[in-house]
């Protein structure tokens, strides 16, 4: 595939409708984790035009920073805290509709506004998160949830 994504507007859902079938297509036959990790985060950014986009990835019990587009970011945080902290301690999804609401949100940039932060899992251990802040408030939902879902359930860290 070319190096060049196909950009659509619409609703949320037709966006990434679109999206989907050209991140798989980027990473499909790849086996370098942080050459995907790179083109999904540069894929969604680009799409979505969301302030950051990346990934942490636990390394000696603690998520440490990965591949990611936007402004310069926190490069290590510790289980329980913060966004990241907090979806790799309870093995789930958070969305964040206000994070200054967020009890030890971890402001790495004083722009976000609101963030949904993703588990990666192998074998139901989670082995990193799909971090994604957002300039404005109340930014993502459940649309973006089963979208971004489907995107790290591709993510293979073999």
């Amino acid at each position: 595939m070319a190096e060049d994504l196909l950009l659509i507007e619409g609703t949320k859902e037709e966006q990434y409708e679109a999206l989907l079938p050209q991140i798989k297509a980027l990473i499909e036959g790849e086996e370098d984790l942080v050459a995907n990790l790179a083109n999904i985060a540069a894929s969604l950014k680009q799409q979505f035009r969301w302030l950051w986009v990346g990934f942490y990835l636990v390394r000696n019990d603690e998520l440490v920073l990965g591949p990611f587009q936007g402004p310069v970011a926190c490069t290590r945080i510790q289980k329980g805290r913060g966004v990241c902290g907090k979806s790799w301690e309870l093995a789930s999804t958070i969305l964040v509709p206000d994070v200054e609401k967020f009890p030890g949100h971890i402001a790495c940039s004083s722009l976000s506004k609101s963030e949904i932060v993703l588990p990666l899992f192998v074998n139901e251990r989670v082995m990193g998160v799909l971090d994604i802040d957002s300039e404005h408030l109340d930014s993502f939902d459940t649309t973006d949830q089963r979208f971004l879902k489907e995107i790290v359930s591709w993510i293979n860290f073999t």
